[in-house]
C-alpha cells in the first residue's frame, strides 16, 4: 500500500501530465496567485478523483500544497465523516478564491451533518469569501431539498438584506441566488423572499 507521501507525489505527477499552458496563463491573468497552476479543467479533476483513494490524510496533504488543482482535489477526496467542524472553519478561512469554495461546497461541505449550522455561521462572518461560502452552501442545501425553519428563514433574509448593497458583486450575487433557491421552496417562502428579491433586482438595474 502506498504511503500518503507516495500518493501525493503520484497525484502531482499526474497533474503535470494534464498541464494546459494557455489555461494556466489565463488563470494567472485573472488574478489566481497559487505557486503552481496546471490549468487542468474541473471535469478532468473530477474524473481523476474517482480513481484516487478517498483518504483524509491524502486530502489534507493536498490541501497543504500551494497548487490550484490540489486545492480542488482535496475536498473531492475528504470523507465527510472524518471532517470535523473546526477543520471546516480552518479550510474556509484559508480559501483565497471562489472556485475553491464552490468545489468544497459541492463535493464536501453540503454532505456534512453540521452543514446548515456552518452555512449560517459563515454568512455571519466578516471575510467576504467566508460569507460567500456560507451563501453557496445554504443554496446548495436548499437545492438538495433542505427546508428552513421560520427562524432560519428570517435569519437568511436578514443576512441577505445586510449584504444587498455590499461592495462585493460576488457576494451580492451569491445572496441573490440563495434567495431565489429559498423562494423556490414553496409559496410561503416565495412571499417571504419577494420584497427583498425585488430590492436586489432594483439595485442591479440602478
Amino acid at each position: 500500500m502506498q504511503t500518503t507521501e507516495e500518493l501525493l507525489r503520484s497525484v502531482k505527477q499526474s497533474l503535470r501530465s494534464t498541464m494546459n499552458g494557455v489555461a494556466s496563463r489565463s488563470m494567472r491573468e485573472k488574478g489566481l496567485t497559487y505557486k503552481v497552476i496546471f490549468g487542468t479543467e474541473l471535469p478532468r479533476l473530477q474524473e481523476m478523483a474517482q480513481t484516487l483513494p478517498h483518504s483524509a490524510n491524502l486530502s489534507r496533504a493536498l490541501w497543504q500544497e500551494d497548487i490550484r488543482e490540489c486545492h480542488l482535489l482535496a475536498p473531492m477526496l475528504m470523507p465527510a465523516e472524518e471532517f470535523a467542524a473546526d477543520e471546516a472553519d480552518a479550510w474556509v478561512a484559508a480559501m483565497r478564491f471562489p472556485e475553491e469554495a464552490d468545489v468544497a461546497v459541492f463535493h464536501l461541505f453540503s454532505h456534512l451533518p453540521y452543514a446548515a449550522d456552518k452555512a449560517f455561521a459563515w454568512m455571519a462572518s466578516e471575510p467576504t469569501l467566508t460569507r460567500y461560502c456560507g451563501y453557496q452552501l445554504l443554496g446548495r442545501l436548499l437545492a438538495m431539498g433542505r427546508r428552513l425553519t421560520t427562524r432560519d428563514a428570517h435569519q437568511l433574509l436578514d443576512h441577505a438584506a445586510a449584504d444587498r448593497l455590499d461592495e462585493s458583486l460576488l457576494l451580492r450575487r451569491a445572496a441573490y441566488r440563495t434567495l431565489l433557491r429559498f423562494s423556490d421552496c414553496g409559496l410561503p417562502q416565495e412571499r417571504m423572499a419577494e420584497p427583498l428579491l425585488a430590492d436586489f433586482e432594483r439595485g442591479n438595474n440602478s
